[in-house]
């Protein structure tokens, strides 16, 4: 129940919501989906319009199932952005990325212009939400928005919003649990699923998912450990820059340590616990990883940064930039959890670490190919896709051309 504080807030909302609704309608027929919290959600039986705050699973697995127009107001101001970068080089040239964005908004332009009563670091606009009238929200913990399982802003926002009457139906993210994992994404998938009566295409969609990974886990689990390389995912945050590091860096107990070493079965270069941390240019120097995988950090980041950019001479010895083992995950605002995108992040890391177990895989064709499974688009839009994730650098090293090295550095 909510506490003493919080009630006088839920007696205005309540008010405020017959004001702007008016008279209730007539009850429409119910039925009852449980949510990741054990939890029996009440929910009509055809859902028409619907809230979420998510970072772009919900939007995503929605857009796959073929729901997503009965989305009316949404939680995460990632999803509703274009977004470009620009770096500098040593060579008194900059590179510029442009027009990158969630894939999401790529298929759905639309969505930039619904109501967005949430984003990362700001409460619930409830006044928003009870304006945009959804018969049903579905919350990802996790996400940016509300990113901690059992923290009091997560668990007092999902009860003013069911003070309000609206339905609740709340999934968990990447980072949820005692372990970070993946495995947990198909269940999310499934209680989508069921929201809107889509059991059997989210079950195919979950099955896709899960083959693409397993495929990659049973082609480097045999690896003895004497020849895992030790791989790095490295966040070349400017915001860590600021504060006088070179990047971010994270530990054993992360979902990108899980990537790395439950998945592709490298070895995560930096050995301690930490989210998002702080690392200097000795400490990473002292780390010397074989092979460094860029992520999003504050930013999108090409492996050109990493090898050009004034600011990174300092780290022009490291092994992975000497031999070129650098390389990119795809453009992906609000990172906080991952998304129905996290077999092209998987697929990057094995390549990346070992590129002679995967030579067969032509990653800007399997990328066609995984955007046309995960949404039923035809190979133009599923281009579309591959730029706005800004992973056209795989063209480039695909046809051999001359500016291959350069752009991404992968060794494949």
């Amino acid at each position: 129940m909510p506490g003493k504080s919080t009630l006088p807030m839920i007696l205005t909302l309540v008010w405020l919501v017959t004001a702007l609704q008016g008279a209730p309608c007539l009850a429409e027929p119910q039925r009852t989906v449980v949510d990741s919290r054990g939890i029996q959600v009440s929910i009509p039986s055809e859902i028409k319009r619907v809230a979420t705050v998510s970072d772009g699973l919900v939007e995503g697995v929605m857009t796959a199932l073929g729901v997503q127009e009965t989305l009316v107001a949404v939680g995460s101001s990632c999803l509703q952005r274009h977004f470009k970068y620009s770096f500098p080089s040593v060579s008194g040239q900059n590179f510029s990325c442009q027009d990158g964005m969630n894939p999401v908004l790529r298929l759905n332009p639309w969505i930039k212009d619904l109501p967005r009563v949430a984003k990362s670091g700001t409460p619930i606009n409830y006044e928003a939400l009870v304006k945009a009238d959804p018969e049903v929200v579905i919350v990802r913990i996790g996400s940016c928005t509300l990113r901690y399982e059992g923290d009091e802003t997560a668990t007092k926002t999902i009860e003013m919003v069911e003070a309000l009457g609206f339905p609740v139906v709340v999934i968990h993210g990447t980072n949820c649990g005692k372990a970070p994992s993946v495995s947990g994404i198909s269940e999310e998938i499934r209680i989508v699923g069921e929201v809107f009566n889509k059991r059997a295409k989210a079950f195919e969609l979950a099955g896709y998912l899960q083959a693409q990974v397993a495929m990659i886990q049973e082609r480097t689990q045999s690896i003895p450990e004497e020849e895992k390389p030790t791989t790095l995912v490295f966040g070349p945050s400017p915001r860590a820059r600021k504060a006088g590091g070179a990047g971010q860096v994270f530990g054993l107990n992360t979902i990108e340590a899980h990537f790395v070493e439950e998945i592709v079965h490298a070895r995560n270069a930096f050995r301690e616990s930490g989210y998002f941390k702080k690392i200097n240019a000795e400490q990473l120097l002292a780390l010397n990883p074989d092979v460094i995988v860029l992520c999003t950090a504050s930013g999108y980041h090409p492996p050109r940064e990493l090898y050009e950019a004034p600011y990174y001479q300092n780290l022009q010895d490291l092994s992975a930039v000497k031999n070129r083992r650098v390389a990119a995950l795809p453009w992906s605002p609000c990172n906080c959890s991952k998304r129905l995108e996290y077999p092209i992040d998987a697929m990057v890391i094995a390549k990346a670490s070992y590129p002679k177990r995967f030579q067969d895989v032509n990653l800007a064709d399997w990328l066609l190919d995984f955007y046309q499974h995960v949404y039923g688009v035809d190979t133009e839009t599923a281009q579309g896709l591959r730029s706005a994730q800004w992973m056209d650098w795989t063209l480039k090293k695909a046809s051999g051309g001359p500016a291959a090295d350069e752009t991404s550095g992968l060794i494949l």
